[in-house]
């Protein structure tokens, strides 16, 4: 996966935004023009994967900005439509759960959609999806709800098989490699990059 900065650059070309203008802008939704952008990262697991992957994310996006950005790392259960209104882009964390994102995540998405509708629009997002085999039905999902929302998606979609089939293997804990650990770190830094360089 392409995380470089000049891959958001490329982005920001294609979709017509014009980095002089955004560099130093006061940035939408933030409750004081002096604060530095945002990161939300909002996750949801059951087994611990994409609690794991979320908060190696963070990691990386810390690492990245230092204190120029803030980064925050809250459950589905926690995070409300003002930090969704509060930040400047989003990183999606949860599991498939027969094909579709879980239950936690969807009623995270039911509380805070109306209230950040149009207000929101153009921001940058990017997911990771933990799923036993395939990803692909709660990646859809997500993106179609998202869309509503006109968020930008700026990195390709991260989706990691853990390859568990058997109930036993879908309810046990799960262990993150370290590869996964560097690929959701890699993720976390090119946000706040972008953030931080005013690429979006």
């Amino acid at each position: 996966m392409d995380t470089e900065i000049g891959q958001f650059a490329r982005w920001q070309q294609s979709a017509g935004v014009d980095n002089r203008q955004s560099i130093g802008m006061a940035f939408p939704g933030m409750s004081n023009p002096g604060d530095p952008p945002c990161l939300l990262i909002v996750w949801h697991s059951r087994t611990g994967a994409s609690e794991t992957m979320a908060e190696m994310a963070a990691h990386g996006a810390r690492d990245a900005a230092g204190g120029d950005i803030g980064v925050k790392c809250l459950s589905a259960n926690e995070a409300g439509a003002h930090d969704v209104l509060g930040a400047n882009a989003y990183l999606f964390v949860c599991p498939e759960n027969l094909g579709t994102m879980s239950g936690a995540m969807k009623e995270f998405f039911d509380r805070t959609y109306y209230p950040a509708l149009d207000q929101i629009t153009g921001r940058a997002y990017a997911t990771i999806i933990a799923a036993g085999s395939d990803g692909s039905g709660a990646q859809r999902q997500l993106d179609r709800i998202v869309t509503g929302w006109r968020l930008r998606r700026v990195a390709e979609p991260l989706i990691v098989n853990f390859e568990a089939q058997t109930p036993e293997a879908i309810l046990a804990q799960k262990e993150v490699s370290k590869a996964t650990h560097a690929q959701c770190r890699e993720m976390g830094a090119a946000l706040a990059s972008g953030l931080q360089l005013g690429i979006f």
